[in-house]
């Protein structure tokens, strides 16, 4: 099992920016894809960013030219630089780390208000 470990999360003024950290542990295997999810709506989670071991990204329209993923596989980290907020960035975020199936953290709250 792997444990994922968000911290970052806060309040921030629209404009401005957060640098969101995941570490997993635990993991007996090497970790694949990783990314971030935020809570989108009561049933439907939105895919912000997802990074592979390589480097390669994928980001969602609404964030492209914004946010930034990272990660530093030494340490099973990665990383959502967040610039430019919006108020509409307001979530929950998940972080996501795939081995031999996909685990998630708990969450960790942006908010984004004057």
């Amino acid at each position: 099992q792997v444990q994922l470990v968000e911290s970052g999360g806060g309040l921030v003024q629209p404009g401005g920016s957060l640098r969101l950290s995941c570490e997993a542990s635990g993991s007996a295997f090497s970790i694949g894809a990783m990314g971030w999810f935020r809570q989108g709506s009561e049933i439907q989670r939105e895919l912000v960013a997802t990074i592979t071991r390589g480097g390669n990204t994928i980001y969602a329209d609404s964030i492209k030219g914004r946010f930034t993923i990272s990660r530093d596989n030494a340490k099973n980290t990665v990383y959502l630089q967040m610039n430019s907020l919006k108020p509409e960035d307001t979530d929950v975020y998940y972080c996501t780390a795939q081995t031999i199936r996909i685990y998630w953290g708990q969450g960790t709250q942006v908010t984004v208000s004057s």
